[in-house]
């Protein structure tokens, strides 16, 4: 026999259940990522992110736009056509001189994947031996490290007569294979496995690593603008997503080939392939170890050294004065207490 009490109760809780049932979901906060370039293992944490969830957990519907050779992410956010932008700390740092206010709110790949590779028959054997050769470079703002490197060793790159003769390079290794170029510029985790898929071995490379030539300067990191920093509310969403990201980048490395799947899936123009993505993923996954209070975290001293390495060119700095408030911790932090 039901008692009073337990029939109030019973009353109170199927309200509760109608009202619940008739309460509209809280509307998910819309956010854009333009990446830097095309679908490929390269941003895997990102896909990895919205495929599994993470996004939609964290209250958050956010579109992922593929880059491209024709895309430039700074000119794109500067455009209001994203909220956060994946880039290379020297573009952003460059742009931001010129007057577009980006400042770095994460900071997901602590190493440097980039690196001059060069054919072994042309005789290079230290980066003293790339004087009165011409080496492969690609522009659009990854010019910056090479340039920087360049002007560390003492080489001009540019004039009637230049110590170094600078290729532009497409984004392929034709150069190389073709003999048009003693060295070009290659990814640890794209352009290099594309030589040796396109036939060539390891033993006939010769691989100088920005990272241990000591002039590396930061790659993939997030980036948003002053403005949507002043704003507490964009904070907290922005710090949602650096969370949830950061979330995608672990299990993409702890799962590789299932976020090689996931990667595989959103490319929609069915250029990549498992195997080529497979290798980027594992050197991916090198990349973003390291951060001292965890992914994503970008550690001062890597910012300073950037900021150095890129003005120390003599005779063409890529940025004429140590930048103030190019980044901040206030998303990250954010993000660590959600």
């Amino acid at each position: 026999m039901k008692t009073l009490a337990s029939a109030v109760l019973l009353a109170a809780t199927a309200l509760t259940g109608l009202a619940g049932w008739g309460a509209p979901a809280a509307a998910a906060d819309a956010l854009t990522l333009q990446l830097k370039w095309v679908t490929q293992a390269q941003f895997a944490g990102y896909y990895v992110a919205a495929a599994k969830g993470f996004y939609k957990d964290a209250g958050l519907d956010v579109t992922i736009k593929a880059g491209g050779p024709d895309i430039n992410p700074t000119q794109v956010i500067a455009a209001g056509g994203a909220d956060v932008i994946v880039d290379w700390m020297p573009s952003a740092l460059a742009s931001r001189e010129k007057g577009v206010p980006l400042v770095n709110i994460a900071q997901m790949f602590q190493k440097s994947g980039m690196m001059l590779t060069c054919r072994k028959d042309a005789n290079i054997k230290d980066p003293k031996d790339f004087k009165g050769n011409t080496l492969g470079v690609w522009f659009s703002g990854n010019e910056y490290p090479f340039l920087s490197w360049m002007s560390k060793l003492g080489y001009s790159t540019s004039g009637s007569n230049p110590d170094v003769k600078v290729l532009k390079q497409g984004f392929n290794v034709d150069p190389l294979l073709q003999k048009q170029a003693a060295c070009i510029s290659t990814m640890t985790y794209n352009e290099y496995w594309q030589l040796i898929e396109a036939g060539m071995k390891a033993d006939e490379l010769t691989v100088f690593k920005y990272q241990d030539q000591g002039v590396a300067t930061l790659e993939d990191g997030l980036y948003a603008t002053e403005k949507s920093l002043s704003d507490p509310k964009i904070v907290e969403k922005l710090a949602k997503f650096v969370k949830a990201s950061a979330k995608g980048w672990e299990y993409a490395a702890k799962n590789q080939a299932e976020a090689v799947k996931i990667v595989l899936e959103n490319d929609t123009t069915g250029a990549q392939t498992e195997e080529h993505q497979t290798t980027m993923m594992q050197e991916v996954a090198k990349l973003i170890e390291g951060g001292a209070k965890g992914t994503g975290y970008l550690d001062p001293a890597d910012f300073n050294r950037t900021v150095d390495i890129l003005m120390s060119g003599a005779s063409a700095p890529v940025i004429s004065k140590k930048p103030e408030g190019a980044y901040s911790h206030a998303v990250f932090d954010a993000a660590a207490k959600l």
